[in-house]
């Protein structure tokens, strides 16, 4: 579903102000790997947020994304004092893992597989 102008306007909203409360909080570098918000969607009603995280080097990236779970209720009220003046309601936050950046490394190891794999096809033909 294609979001309106409003929806994508609160999405970066949050994004900028959670980028910055995650910064500040320290949730950014976490055991020696990183933590960036990739995308927020907002629902049509302005009544939720959903997070998307990207995780780079991080081992058990499950445990930590529960970790931030749990505290969506101390994010949520970060984030109200951040913005009260622009919304009216706070949004619910939902976070999500963003496994898009997983796909591509993957990608990137079939492509360079292929490729070897071609070059030795045709060394041996040579």
């Amino acid at each position: 579903m294609e979001e309106n102008k409003r929806q994508k306007q609160v999405g970066q909203l949050i994004a900028e102000e959670m980028s910055d409360i995650f910064q500040r909080e320290g949730m950014n570098i976490i055991e020696g790997g990183m933590v960036s918000i990739s995308k927020v969607m907002v629902t049509p009603d302005l009544l939720e947020a959903r997070i998307y995280l990207s995780f780079f080097q991080i081992k058990d990236s499950r445990a930590l994304l529960e970790k931030i779970k749990d505290r969506s209720g101390e994010w949520r009220k970060l984030l109200g004092a951040r913005v009260k003046n622009q919304l009216r309601r706070i949004p619910q936050l939902t976070f999500y893992e963003d496994d898009t950046l997983d796909h591509v490394f993957k990608m990137d190891e079939i492509f360079r597989q292929i490729s070897e794999e071609r070059k030795a096809r045709e060394a041996g033909q040579e």
